[in-house]
């Protein structure tokens, strides 16, 4: 079964990740403040705030590589939370991380199969290739480079790819436009939102662009100091004028008029 029938085959809606009060310490700091949210199959779900709100700890807890103190995460109702990585993968969780980090001196092609170390269905691995090169015309023609050696773009792209090569039952993308031109961010979250679209591929989106996010998203939860303060469908926190005056920039009213806007504090509605 390719990624198209697999995912299709999905009842959209039906939670397919889920963390229940999932507390994550750095040594003696904690990180995460008892966080709760679902993510539904088929789905994409934004996660938006600020530097140092917690975000990337977040994605590190549900893959895998750091183990929450208290709480739990579900994959489709089963534990995954105090799994290595390597089994939380195999679970069908892939983690695009922050600064994509791929293998530079493979090629490209190598860095793809790489996505798929964990699986023996030769036909599968090479049906998923295709669809990849299909979304990623680029990947195609430099499927011999070294990728070290492609853009910032590229290799972002790539990442994502070498993500779907795992045929995962949810994508955690984590900062897609970090470092990356407007016009490569619209053609990235072009790529994201037709991956969804085409191939129902569910997605946890990191993602300091709270604009470009949410117009892609269909929920997003804003993390605050490793607290989750507000929740939503994505189009009723685009139009929340607390989004739209810390996240988005636009003055909250006149009221506000002649004060600075970093040295008022949040308070959300």
């Amino acid at each position: 079964m390719n990624v198209a029938t697999r995912h299709r085959a999905a009842e959209v809606g039906e939670t397919v990740l889920e963390l229940r009060n999932v507390e994550t310490f750095y040594g003696p700091i904690q990180a995460l403040r008892g966080v709760s949210l679902e993510v539904p199959k088929g789905r994409i779900v934004t996660i938006l705030g600020a530097n140092g709100a917690g975000k990337t700890t977040l994605m590190k807890t549900v893959s895998g590589v750091m183990d929450p103190e208290k709480g739990e995460v579900l994959l489709e109702g089963e534990r995954i939370s105090g799994m290595d990585p390597d089994a939380v993968v195999k679970r069908g969780v892939a983690h695009v991380p922050e600064g994509r980090e791929v293998f530079p001196f493979l090629t490209v092609e190598e860095n793809l199969r790489m996505g798929a170390f964990t699986r023996s269905d030769t036909a599968g691995i090479a049906d998923d290739l295709a669809l990849v090169y299909d979304y990623f015309p680029i990947l195609a023609e430099r499927k011999g480079q070294p990728a070290g050696t492609l853009s910032g773009g590229q290799q972002q792209m790539l990442a994502i790819g070498r993500g779907l090569m795992t045929r995962p039952k949810v994508m955690l993308l984590d900062e897609p436009s970090l470092g990356l031109s407007p016009i490569l961010v619209k053609e990235i979250f072009a790529i994201i939102r037709r991956l969804n679209r085409e191939q129902g591929v569910t997605m946890m989106l990191v993602e300091q662009n709270a604009n470009v996010a949410l117009r892609v998203a269909h929920k997003g939860y804003v993390l605050e100091l490793g607290r989750i303060v507000m929740a939503g469908d994505a189009e009723k926190l685009l139009a929340s004028a607390d989004i739209q005056e810390f996240y988005l920039g636009h003055q909250a009213g006149d009221q506000q008029r002649g004060q600075k806007r970093w040295k008022r504090r949040k308070t959300w509605r």
